[in-house]
């Protein structure tokens, strides 16, 4: 009699992890010509190789109530409003995915090509470059569509766990930047996430994490930095496998050290960073994960993150003068902005997304270059062994500050507002804001 309800227990459990069906797919959007590189400001780079070939990579997963969600990963700089609308539409009304349910995430790998108006302040073009950019965008956009369709269309019966590992290899770039900047603080989140997809003893697809630039190379070759060669690494190791890179919140973060001006060794480097990450997702596969239930509970919202006030009109246009490259295409727009709209923008919009898997996971997406305090807050709020935290999801819209990195300054907190096209840094309410929109979606996720 005592064997009755263990065996009904083992019903009940074994049927909380079924019901998924999952498709993965892959499409090479590695460039065909030379084509302007993103990433770094300053004179335009016009790439003269490929290292290894770029891509856009695609899961699907189905649930029990059959609801299907896409999380679509980038060997991109970014993407931006008009990317994401163009992407996100057609996924409606191609493939039925509502925007709730499809996540866009990418690497911020700065080794490929310039897109539509991604970072556009950073970039001056030739008609000849901006051309190039043009047909590869059109490119882009037409693997984006197929990406995620045939993701969909390769859906079948799967299992998904979960676990973490560890890595090594990231910074805190605003401490690493010489004495000036030693008082700040050192923080990184050198947790590696896995999410793990097999159908029966074949693996399909490994999901997995890290928060640290993709900037360990900068030279003229086209490729997926560290990223991407640990997406290799994984692949070779598991045939038959998607491997799809999430870039976590790396925004305060690096690969250290690095090789400025020698693309060999710097090659060989960002190389062995990806066989370090590539390693300890091996680790965490070969050890046990926990199984992921369903359903996914999808919520997605926005907040608006005001801005303090910009330089007055007039101070612009006494100093646009003496400026040139970047600097003075960022003033040239702001006086354009108080010209047609009366005056700069005051608020940035800030959308965020939260998937609830079961009842024992959260994947939570944020926006922008977010720098690691987020991750490390959001964890210690919803679980350290049982939420992933990413950024770099949505419009490349800044970089987005703690209240700690705000008040510190520096690139991340204050003076990387300018190029991206925003009139000043962020309100000391930050934080606060982007706290409160992720309680209140982990709270309807979890309804």
């Amino acid at each position: 009699m005592k064997a009755i309800p263990l065996l009904l227990f083992l019903l009940v459990a074994s049927s909380a992890f079924a019901g998924w069906q999952a498709g993965a797919a892959k499409a090479d959007i590695t460039p065909t010509e030379s084509v302007p590189l993103a990433g770094y400001g300053g004179k335009t780079r016009m790439s003269q190789r490929v290292e290894h070939p770029i891509w856009l990579k695609a899961l699907a997963l189905k649930d029990d109530a059959g609801a299907t969600s896409v999380l679509v990963t980038a060997d991109l700089v970014g993407l931006s409003d008009k990317m994401i609308a163009v992407i996100a539409n057609s996924a409606l009304e191609k493939h039925r995915v509502p925007r709730e349910r499809l996540i866009l995430n990418t690497s911020h790998n700065h080794s490929c090509p310039v897109t539509e108006d991604v970072l556009w302040l950073y970039y001056e073009f030739t008609p000849e470059e901006a051309a190039a950019k043009d047909r590869y965008t059109a490119m882009v956009y037409a693997k984006y569509d197929e990406v995620i369709g045939a993701a969909i269309a390769s859906l079948a019966p799967a299992e998904l766990a979960f676990e973490q590992g560890l890595a090594g290899v990231a910074v805190n770039r605003r401490r690493s930047r010489g004495p000036e900047s030693r008082a700040f603080g050192g923080q990184v989140d050198q947790d590696v996430p896995v999410i793990t997809v097999k159908s029966g003893d074949d693996l399909k697809a490994i999901v997995f994490g890290y928060s640290c630039h993709t900037t360990a190379l900068g030279g003229l070759s086209i490729n997926g930095d560290y990223a991407g060669f640990a997406q290799l690494e994984l692949e070779k190791s598991f045939p038959g496998s998607v491997a799809l890179f999430v870039q976590n919140c790396g925004g305060d973060a690096n690969p250290l050290p690095r090789i400025r001006g020698k693309d060999v060794e710097a090659t060989e480097l960002a190389s062995m960073y990806g066989k370090v990450l590539a390693e300890a997702v091996r680790q965490v596969i070969a050890g046990a994960m926990k199984p992921l239930g369903g359903p996914i509970r999808a919520a997605m919202s926005e907040t608006e993150l005001d801005l303090q006030p910009g330089i007055p009109l007039d101070e612009l246009k006494q100093r646009v003068p003496n400026l040139s490259g970047m600097p003075k295409r960022e003033f040239e727009h702001f006086i354009r902005q108080y010209e047609t709209l009366g005056s700069p923008p005051d608020r940035v919009k800030y959308p965020i997304q939260v998937w609830q898997f079961g009842a024992g996971f959260t994947f939570i997406a944020l926006t922008g270059e977010t720098v690691v305090d987020y991750s490390l807050k959001f964890k210690a709020a919803y679980g350290w062994n049982n939420t992933w935290v990413c950024g770099y999801n949505n419009d490349l819209t800044s970089y987005i500050p703690s209240l700690r990195v705000l008040k510190e300054g520096g690139y991340e907190g204050v003076t990387g507002m300018f190029e991206y096209g925003h009139r000043a840094p962020y309100m000391e309410t930050v934080e606060e804001r982007i706290t409160t929109k992720v309680e209140e979606l982990v709270k309807a996720a979890a309804k």
